[in-house]
Formats: C-alpha cells, sequence, structure tokens
C-alpha cells in the first residue's frame, strides 16, 4: 500500500535530516514529494545544494498521510514563515493524520503554529526553551497521537524508521532496518 508523503524544504534545510527521512520512507515504498517553500534549488545549511520535486503552492490541493519537517536553521524559520505550509500542517492535524518534524522544527514550526502538547514532545537541545519553558521529553522519537518528534540529525534515522512503523507496519520498520543493513530490533 503506497503512502503519499509531503517533505516540505527550505533555504538552510538541514541536509542530513531531509536526505535521510526522503531516502527511508522512499525505501519503505512511499511517494515523497520533496516540495519547497522558496526556490525548487535548495542550498542546505552545511552548504550541499539539491533540487525539489515542486514548490509546496504546487500541493495545496493534494492530500498526504504524512507531512515531515526537517529542521536546520535558518531551515525552519523559513518552513515556519511559509502560509501555505501553515495551512497544511494545521489541515493535517484537523484531519487526524500524521504530521512530524525533527531538530528545530518542533519548536520553532509545530509550538509556533500550536501544534505540539508541550510535555509530550521533543527536539534539538538547543531549542528547548521554545517550548513552554523546556517542558519536553528527552527521548530521541517521541509520539503524541497524530504528532511525532526527534531530536536532531543523529536521530534522523531512528525518526525515519519510527515514520515508517506508523505509516505501515513492524514489519515494514523491520525490512527497511535489513536494506539498512542494521540490526532488527
Amino acid at each position: 500500500m503506497e503512502r503519499n508523503v509531503l517533505v516540505p524544504v527550505a533555504q538552510g534545510t538541514e541536509e542530513m535530516e531531509a536526505i535521510t527521512i526522503i531516502d527511508v520512507l522512499r525505501r519503505a515504498g512511499a511517494n515523497v514529494v520533496v516540495a519547497s517553500v522558496d526556490e525548487i534549488m535548495i542550498k542546505a545549511s552545511k552548504g550541499i545544494e539539491f533540487k525539489a520535486d515542486k514548490l509546496i503552492q504546487d500541493c495545496m490541493e493534494e492530500e498526504f498521510d504524512l507531512i515531515v519537517l526537517p529542521g536546520g536553521i535558518p531551515g525552519a524559520q523559513n518552513l515556519r514563515n511559509s502560509t501555505e505550509l501553515e495551512i497544511l500542517l494545521k489541515k493535517q492535524a484537523k484531519l487526524e493524520k500524521y504530521y512530524a518534524a525533527i531538530c528545530a522544527s518542533p519548536a520553532v514550526v509545530l509550538h509556533h503554529h500550536g501544534l505540539v502538547t508541550p510535555g509530550r514532545v521533543t527536539c534539538h537541545p538547543g531549542f528547548v526553551d521554545q517550548i513552554d519553558n523546556g517542558n519536553i521529553i528527552e527521548s530521541n522519537v517521541v509520539v503524541d497521537a497524530n504528532c511525532i518528534t526527534s531530536r536532531g540529525a543523529g536521530t534522523a534515522c531512528e525518526f525515519a524508521l519510527k515514520l515508517v512503523e506508523l505509516l505501515y507496519s513492524k514489519e515494514k520498520k523491520e525490512e527497511v532496518m535489513q536494506g539498512l543493513a542494521m540490526l532488527v530490533e
């Protein structure tokens, strides 16, 4: 069963998080759309350049099983400033579909738009003070109903694999782990 996933990106997106999320979800069989909130060509936070599939405004009529935000600065700030992305995220939450964020994005984007529950979220340690005085769970990945958050580049693969498990199954997650030469839990 194919799942539709939107990965919004922006200038300054953390490339390791973006590419890991995209790659792992595609290995699981998801149809992953990489949509830029600004320009098709992205210069990521560490200088790596890559091309988005389309612009975010071209995704407004599409439905997604998951919207997942990479972090990075100024990438997360650029994602936060996208009116189109805010509309898509709020629609996703209202429909009780999955939305997720890693690194700075849980604080800078999701919290900013009122889409996280304090005490049921995690983010990069450098941004915990932005979520209700740091009222977060210190865990690599936190699942709170349809909102999934993670800490940063070092947890990107674990985060992406949790997304595979939620979208598909534990068996699909294990299949992807085997393909990545990871020990199955």
